[in-house]
């Protein structure tokens, strides 16, 4: 008896270790299964995308958004501040950036950029700090799960006491799953986020089992230090063979701490299917102005930067794949009546505070494909759009012609867009109209 009952709390043992093994599947959101990244539909989704300077540049990022997808982008990486160096960026922003990236249909990595190079950067956040931010923003986030990840920090630590990362990352992992998050968490490496003393490679695997959703994926920032196909291939070879989940949370084709081998960072990239964020649209100074994708904000306008990253080899164009989960998005009712055909059919959901609101308007074709299109919204009196994305407005007040932009006005039969608007009073509720236009 002593024999078996001892077998038998092995045998227990063994398998609640398998159970706490597995990832936790939350259907409404991200989750992770072993390297790959499903987002809420269970399709495996790969990250090409860019990083947006938002905190800096608020007032481009309606345009610069829209820019982003017609290049191809499926992911933006937004850059927030959560007070301790800039903002912070108030849960009303946030649901205002949530909305215009849910309207260009891109996934949004929200990071709050203040922990960059702490213990060497003067006034940068620690990781908890970041986590009191997140907790304080928590209604703009909460059920946009299947929408959204969380970057906990941007290069949460310099070079000094690097070995802290550890127990700093778990620490804010826990207290968020315990704050009841249940995004998939993105978190960035130590030494300015380039991991050259392996800390996160070494401690990935310990730190990804102490999150009990088993959600969070590992973000490289691949500058100087990984200058060579070899240290390229090495790191990425190793969260591959460990079955973790990695991305390259930033990247670049030149930098001051030397010269990144981009050929290898995206052709490896490609090879394995980890996801990869060029750093960044437009806005850089402090000598690094190279790093800009587009000139001044002209999503027209590549650099020879952005050149490489999104039209050449194992670029965004040819590579990216829209997230499925914008297929059929579940915060967009569906028309209670089919579209006629030759025209159209418009939705409208809203998200209101207090003397404001965001408004998400999903355009559906009829049994005839649209080259163009234009949705009727009638704002009650005293409402005001202040500003759209998606879609062009042709008045502020009143009954609001959209109509819409190059990249979104060719819909297949019975395909949808999504644009969307931000306006100040009361939220409309009338049902939106839509017209074919040619």
């Amino acid at each position: 008896m002593k024999k078996f009952l001892a077998a038998l709390a092995v045998l227990v043992t063994a398998l609640a270790v398998g159970l706490a093994a597995r990832p936790a599947f939350a259907a409404s959101g991200f989750t992770v299964s072993g390297t790959r990244i499903l987002d809420a539909t269970g399709t495996e989704f790969v990250m090409r995308g860019v990083n947006h300077p938002h905190a800096w540049y608020t007032s481009r990022t309606p345009q610069a958004l829209a820019d982003i997808k017609a290049r191809g982008a499926n992911t933006v990486r937004v850059v927030l501040g959560s007070g301790q160096r800039w903002g912070p960026t108030t849960a009303a922003e946030i649901t205002t950036l949530i909305g215009q990236c849910k309207a260009n249909r891109l996934i949004c990595v929200l990071e709050a950029h203040d922990t960059t190079g702490y213990g060497e950067q003067a006034g940068a956040a620690t990781l908890d700090q970041a986590v009191d931010y997140w907790i304080s923003v928590k209604s703009a986030l909460a059920g946009q799960e299947a929408y959204v990840i969380l970057n906990i920090g941007n290069e949460p630590y310099g070079n000094t006491n690097a070995t802290a990362w550890t127990a700093a990352t778990t620490s804010a992992i826990t207290r968020l799953r315990a704050a009841g998050f249940e995004h998939s968490i993105m978190v960035d490496a130590p030494n300015w986020g380039q991991d050259w003393q392996f800390v996160m490679r070494d401690n990935a695997a310990a730190v990804f089992a102490a999150d009990p959703r088993r959600n969070t994926i590992f973000s490289i920032h691949m500058y100087g230090v990984f200058d060579t196909a070899a240290e390229v291939t090495d790191y990425l070879g190793r969260f591959r063979s460990a079955g973790l989940p990695l991305v390259i949370g930033e990247f670049g084709n030149l930098h001051s701490d030397g010269d990144p081998d981009e050929n290898a960072i995206m052709a490896t990239a490609q090879q394995l299917g980890v996801g990869y964020l060029g750093w960044s649209w437009s806005g850089n100074g402090g000598g690094v102005e190279y790093l800009d994708l587009v000139t001044n904000f002209d999503g027209t306008a590549l650099t020879s930067w952005g050149q490489r990253l999104f039209t050449g080899a194992n670029g965004i164009a040819s590579t990216s794949r829209e997230a499925a989960v914008f297929g059929g998005s579940p915060s967009s009712p569906t028309p209670s009546n089919p579209p006629p055909a030759s025209s159209c059919a418009a939705a409208l959901s809203v998200n209101s505070w207090g003397g404001g609101f965001v408004a998400t308007v999903k355009v559906t074709a009829g049994a005839t494909a649209l080259t163009g299109w234009r949705a009727s919204v009638t704002l009650p009196s005293g409402t005001a759009v202040t500003n759209t994305w998606g879609a062009t407005a042709g008045s502020s007040s009143g009954t609001v012609q959209f109509t819409n932009v190059a990249y979104n006005g060719r819909l297949a039969a019975g395909a949808s867009t999504e644009f969307g608007f931000q306006g100040t009073g009361s939220a409309p509720s009338a049902a939106p109209s839509c017209a074919g236009i040619s």
